[in-house]
């Protein structure tokens, strides 16, 4: 029979309204009531009375971010049929349910709601952008349920049913900011998607400068989706800044960088850092387009390690050998073995059972080793500046000497004190 077989209670229409309200801040979450909901009074419906466990993957199989995000679930697959094969997590194999959040937070907060109460997993695998995530927040805290989130994002944010695989600002932006001051930037122009990450990466970005001395020439939005850039680059072309830091998301990027280029705009005349474009999206931007420009992640294809081998080969075993993988899907992979290893040295799938065994769980990832920090549940990551080359892989041009411990809350950087608030 089943361990626990009580619903959870089901989040009110009020929650999710808050969830949606949500995406459009970036403070700091800790606890349901903070966000607006409250904890639910049912308990656990997940099933560990037979020889498997339900998980849940959410990611925009639609819309303008499956570009991205259908990739994240290739790799969240590949490592769901690793773990079986290799016996699966406390003896059960993994039984994936999986969840279209189609591009839209409201879609995604409903979607996590079923996986969590109706299709009673154990754990939860997925979103990209910050709106999608802070949708999902408040379900997943007023149901005591846990999120493995894989992208990198604005940080300032920390929920004890979160845990963050992907970089915080001090493990990625940061990183290519005193990347950028190195090369001697004196100026920058700011260009992002209208959402919760870029303007919120913006705000840190203008601390950043303020202290080291860097001018913003200017900073420009355009909603997620948007293809008509025109005006934009010839700002961006006008203002003359040594470089131009891109938080653009999803195929907005495509049609970004054809008009950049369109203007005569060129990675050798006014180069472009993106936090958001990998090995998967060269292609479909345009190897042409974006060829020499900059990217800022944790993780590239091309890295020499035995874990990487292993993945890229596994993975183009898999899907095909044109494939290639990124940051968000190695971040996203490594994030259902960190739970399989916070799982196991628990000895349970108990919610606060996996919270209380989280801290100091380690795993030897593509990216290199990693570590979960319980404070602040996320991970030690290893940031790196990469160049798109010839063949639409990312060299990279810079690597942290060791792995970064994750700072959300940019608590040890004084000209950031004042951006939490």
């Amino acid at each position: 029979m089943k361990v626990s077989v009580h619903k959870r209670a089901f989040l009110p229409l009020a929650a999710a309204a808050v969830a949606t309200a949500l995406a459009g801040c970036g403070s700091q979450i800790a606890d349901p009531a903070s966000a607006g909901s409250t904890a639910s009074t049912g308990t656990s419906c997940v099933d560990t009375s037979g020889d498997s466990i339900k998980v849940g993957f959410i990611n925009s199989l639609s819309g303008t971010m499956a570009i991205s995000e259908s990739t994240v679930f290739d790799s969240l697959t590949l490592a769901a049929e690793e773990i079986n094969a290799s016996g699966g997590v406390l003896g059960k194999q993994l039984q994936v349910v999986s969840e279209d959040g189609a591009s839209e937070p409201t879609k995604f907060a409903e979607r996590a709601g079923k996986l969590i109460q109706q299709d009673c997993t154990a754990a939860v695998f997925g979103g990209w952008t910050s709106s999608s995530r802070k949708a999902m927040l408040p379900v997943f805290e007023a149901n005591d349920a846990l999120l493995f989130y894989p992208v990198q994002y604005e940080g300032l944010e920390s929920s004890k049913n979160i845990f963050y695989t992907g970089a915080t600002t001090n493990q990625q932006i940061i990183p290519a900011l005193d990347y950028l001051a190195e090369q001697g930037t004196t100026s920058l122009f700011l260009v992002g998607s209208d959402y919760v990450f870029p303007r919120t990466a913006n705000k840190i970005i203008q601390a950043y400068a303020a202290a080291k001395g860097i001018e913003i020439l200017g900073e420009e939005y355009t909603p997620l989706g948007s293809t008509e850039f025109s005006t934009i680059v010839n700002k961006v072309r006008d203002s003359k800044a040594d470089a131009v830091f891109n938080t653009l998301n999803g195929d907005s990027n495509v049609a970004f960088f054809r008009q950049y280029k369109s203007v005569g705009l060129t990675a050798d005349t006014m180069p472009v850092v993106s936090v958001s474009i990998a090995e998967e999206e060269v292609p479909g931007v345009g190897l042409d387009n974006v060829e020499g420009q900059l990217t800022a992640w944790d993780y590239y294809q091309t890295l020499d390690t035995p874990a990487n081998k292993k993945f890229v080969a596994a993975f183009k075993a898999k899907f095909g050998a044109e494939r290639v993988t990124s940051d968000p899907m190695e971040a996203a992979y490594t994030s259902l073995f960190l739970w399989k290893a916070m799982v196991e040295k628990a000895g349970s799938f108990e919610v606060d059972q996996v919270q209380a065994a989280a801290d100091g769980v380690t795993f030897e990832a593509p990216e290199g080793l990693v570590t979960v920090n319980g404070e602040n549940n996320h991970i030690t990551k290893t940031p790196r500046l990469g160049k798109i080359n010839s063949e639409g892989l990312i060299d990279t041009v810079w690597s942290s000497p060791e792995a970064v411990e994750p700072d959300p809350f940019l608590a040890t950087y004084d000209w950031a004190k004042d951006l939490a608030k």
